[in-house]
């Protein structure tokens, strides 16, 4: 009855192999591709693709870190866990509630975008109502059953890399055969011809990281997963090494295409770069086929926010970081309440969509910039006090593992807090350094009323 009754409060592990791996890439592809990358080209010109090979690499050595620690406790607190456990309670408290409004926020950026993107066929709709409509069917998914969740994300995540490879592939055929250009061969000369590589200096470079960052937000969900795959062990490792080769050919490679098809100044930030490939290529609707897979990345994202949330609410809760009520399972071995909590704090989203939705995005993508700095910083120290307690024998070690401990570590830490310098220099995403500090003291105040409650942290599960 007891193990029935314990049965009961943990979470289903309804996830499979082909789950975890299309969450992978549905975390590595999102708007910040086909959205954002339009400013961001404009900002460095054809050099972009150096930031996202730098910004890359990054992001793989924290997921490298991360799982590590997801294969010592696959749990579905996850850094949470990690953080309370290798660094202190506090931090534990902090990165929790950091990373729940990290993803309430980017929430809100996906349904702006979906708000602003279905105008593109009713233009005279509200921006506010699709936003408010998408909101309600990701609740709705989120609270059927976790398989149900992981099943929308595979299908989604189809539809994004079918996009992207289709891109690559017809913009080569353009490149070499001239296919779509008169018969005359394009080739990659625009990559150089245009004001030359580096037409806004090494400058451009780091000026593009805060949105070439913003776009690898949603990588660090495979940690999160932990607690519901099925065999987190074996899956874990595949899904984290695949997805570096990932962001070469999916980032990298569309982002080649479009800049060596078009010169880099030629793309508009009010139109997504894709739309401007599949028009010359003369396939008919391309702006609304584009139009069609930006939305289902937004949703993707947004199911994602809500699923990660509830999860992080779920672990906080247990460990008497947040209200009781949040660390209950219902029926189907879903975080219900704490789901229910995020979608309301998510409908905030919908009223900055009525209020301001001109620059709705553009603010709200930079404070969720520095939650996901703290928080992958978090999981690369957490991870580097991990590997002392393993040399001093007070955890045990496992085969998956980042080398260059502690150097790589204190290097993508040293990134991360250059790239949240970087914020300053740009007037729209300035905001998040004020935002930032007000959300830490806010939250370094809470934690002084619950310090004293004492954790309970759940036991690693297999």
């Amino acid at each position: 009855m007891r193990h029935q009754q314990k049965k009961q409060q943990e979470l289903k592990r309804g996830l499979s192999e082909r789950h975890i791996q299309l969450i992978a890439i549905g975390g590595a592809i999102g708007v910040g591709l086909f959205l954002g990358s339009a400013k961001a080209i404009k900002t460095a010109g054809p050099a972009l693709i150096l930031a996202y090979a730098l910004a890359g690499l990054v992001i793989f050595l924290v997921l490298r870190a991360l799982g590590e620690l997801a294969l010592y406790k696959p749990i579905s607190g996850s850094f949470t866990e990690y953080a309370e456990e290798f660094i202190a309670p506090w931090a534990g408290f902090v990165t929790g509630w950091t990373y729940w409004f990290l993803w309430v926020v980017t929430g809100m950026a996906e349904i702006t975008a979906i708000g602003l993107y279905v105008k593109y066929w009713f233009p005279d709709i509200p921006q506010w109502l699709p936003a408010l409509l998408a909101l309600i069917a990701v609740y709705v998914l989120n609270l059927i059953a976790v398989k149900v969740f992981g099943e929308v994300e595979f299908w989604l995540s189809i539809i994004k890399v079918v996009t992207i490879v289709a891109l690559i592939v017809l913009g080569l055929t353009m490149i070499f055969t001239g296919w779509g250009n008169q018969g005359q061969p394009v080739g990659f000369s625009n990559l150089w011809d245009e004001g030359g590589f580096l037409p806004k200096g090494v400058a451009g470079i780091f000026l593009s990281l805060q949105m070439v960052m913003f776009a690898f937000l949603g990588t660090e969900l495979v940690g999160v997963t932990a607690g519901e795959a099925k065999k987190p062990r074996e899956m874990l490792p595949k899904a984290i090494n695949s997805i570096l080769w990932r962001i070469l050919i999916f980032y990298i490679g569309a982002l080649l295409v479009i800049m060596a098809l078009f010169p880099w100044h030629q793309v508009s930030e009010k139109t997504s770069p894709f739309v401007l490939v599949f028009d010359k290529i003369g396939i008919a609707g391309a702006a609304g086929i584009v139009n069609f897979v930006v939305i289902s990345a937004a949703f993707s994202s947004c199911n994602s926010g809500v699923f990660s949330t509830g999860r992080m609410l779920l672990t906080l809760s247990r460990s008497r970081q947040a209200p009781h009520a949040f660390g209950q399972i219902n029926r189907r071995q879903l975080p219900a309440k704490a789901i229910t909590a995020s979608a309301i704090v998510l409908l905030f989203g919908v009223l900055l969509n009525y209020v301001i939705p001109e620059k709705a995005f553009a603010y709200i993508t930079s404070v969720a910039t520095v939650g996901a700095l703290w928080t992958w910083g978090v999981i690369v120290y957490a991870h580097m006090q991990y590997k002392q307690a393993v040399k001093r024998g007070e955890a045990p070690e496992v085969d998956y593992r980042l080398g260059g401990t502690p150097v790589v570590n204190w290097l993508v830490i040293a990134f991360l807090v250059m790239v949240a310098v970087l914020l300053w220099f740009d007037p729209e995403t300035r905001v998040a350094l004020f935002v930032g500090p007000i959300w830490f003291l806010i939250i370094g105040i809470a934690y002084q009323f619950v310090k004293g409650r004492g954790t309970v942290t759940p036991p690693a599960e297999t």
